[in-house]
């Protein structure tokens, strides 16, 4: 999608009910969500980080801007993730902890960035964090400044690829949950994107696709 024809779009996803949990089961490991059924959040004293789901153009194409974090002694290393971290107290809400952490990782300034709107948060069982994630666009090609040591890597990818079911497959892998495990995933170049980002592109996806 030409990305003048996605900003049409953008006043249709502002106004559109998010499906919520109905589109983030779509991608949840089957033993995450039996796991949410016994959870009582209030008692888990989550901490909290937020996201940036960035679209912009490149070549007037519609691409949306993931990261490969580094190898770390983590639940989350090497794994595909959107731009974003852990609220800091001078954040003024969570909005700007996105936009702090989107320039500190891949060195995007907040000006040059429109944050849209927020969509449904995502609890992590396995580092106990709570993701506030937010739809946002720059109506500018990006020059990408990574942070080397959280960063090994983007991936720019295009709309209309994230739009095209064939990237959804199911994989076997070792997660915080279980050992070889098959859990929904979506296929992105070389990568498997699962667990809490994969829920996240869920209701993304989900949203776009019935506006467009």
């Amino acid at each position: 999608m030409d990305f003048d024809a996605f900003l049409k779009i953008i006043p249709n996803v502002v106004k559109e009910i998010l499906p919520a949990e109905n589109a983030h089961n779509k991608m949840a490991p089957p033993e995450r969500i039996q796991l949410m059924k016994h959870f009582n959040l209030e008692n888990l004293n989550p901490r909290e980080a937020a996201v940036m789901m960035l679209f912009y153009p490149k070549n007037n194409q519609t691409h949306l801007v993931l990261i490969k974090r580094t190898s770390y002694n983590g639940v989350h290393s090497s794994q595909i993730a959107f731009p974003g971290g852990k609220v800091e107290h001078s954040d003024a809400d969570y909005s700007a902890t996105a936009l702090r952490e989107t320039f500190e990782e891949i060195g995007i300034e907040p000006n040059a960035i429109d944050v849209i709107r927020s969509f449904t948060s995502v609890y992590i069982p396995p580092s106990n964090f709570m993701v506030y994630p937010f739809f946002a666009i720059s109506n500018q090609e990006l020059d990408f400044v990574l942070d080397a040591h959280e960063v090994a890597g983007i991936i720019e990818f295009p709309l209309v690829n994230f739009l095209d079911d064939a990237i959804l497959v199911n994989k076997i892998m070792d997660t915080s949950y279980s050992k070889s495990i098959e859990v929904p995933a979506f296929k992105i170049e070389d990568y498997y994107v699962w667990g809490a980002t994969a829920m996240m592109l869920s209701e993304l996806k989900d949203v776009i696709k019935r506006v467009i």
